[in-house]
């Protein structure tokens, strides 16, 4: 189990699988680097962000599913370690962010989704709903996109949402990370805050 979160009592926490752009997204959020290793599934531990005067921490789980070089003993164990942290700390968590690759996370889903299988992502999306943690999903390197609105209306339907897109701005959020284009993922993480009370909040997104 993931030890040394800071005693802050609000949360907003990135999850999601590895190479998806949570630490660049994290960067660019909080203004801080973090120590990202050249290859997947380097970040072992949370990366927390707190700030001295706010209760408040923002927190970057390591990412989960395949990583080339990693075995499957110790993807498992990641894995469980995520899921032991959110339902721990679930009351604490006022929007779960799952940050998924824009261009490839179609393909990703459809690859593993089968009759003993539910992939990765739409599990962590059910689970994090099932917590009743308020769920933003930030689809980030939109810039790769082409097909912008037919990519983002096939991702609400494998996640269980009726399209069009549109009507779950709260829900979904095309980000580009890299060049600072997170607006979608601000005013929906805001709304989520403000259903909560916490619109002190709002000067981090």
């Amino acid at each position: 189990m993931f030890e040394m979160r800071p005693d802050r009592e609000a949360e907003v926490a990135l999850v999601g699988r590895s190479n998806v752009g949570k630490s660049t997204l994290m960067r660019e959020i909080t203004g801080h680097s973090f120590d990202t290793g050249g290859k997947p599934g380097v970040t072992r531990e949370p990366n927390h962000y707190d700030w001295a005067a706010e209760d408040f921490v923002i927190t970057d789980l390591p990412g989960f599913g395949f990583m080339s070089g990693v075995d499957e003993d110790y993807r498992e164990e990641i894995k469980t370690n995520i899921v032991q942290y959110l339902e721990e700390y679930a009351d604490n968590v006022c929007v779960g962010v799952l940050v998924v690759d824009g261009k490839s996370v179609i393909d990703i889903i459809d690859r593993h989704s089968g009759p003993d299988e539910i992939p990765y992502d739409v599990e962590m999306f059910h689970f994090l709903r099932d917590l009743e943690i308020p769920v933003v999903v930030a689809v980030n390197k939109m810039d790769k996109v082409e097909d912008r609105d037919e990519r983002l209306n096939e991702l609400c339907d494998r996640l269980g949402l009726y399209p069009p897109w549109k009507q779950w701005q709260e829900t979904i959020a095309p980000i580009t990370a890299k060049r600072g284009q997170i607006e979608p993922l601000n005013e929906a993480v805001r709304e989520h805050l403000h259903e909560q009370n916490r619109d002190d909040l709002f000067k981090f997104f």
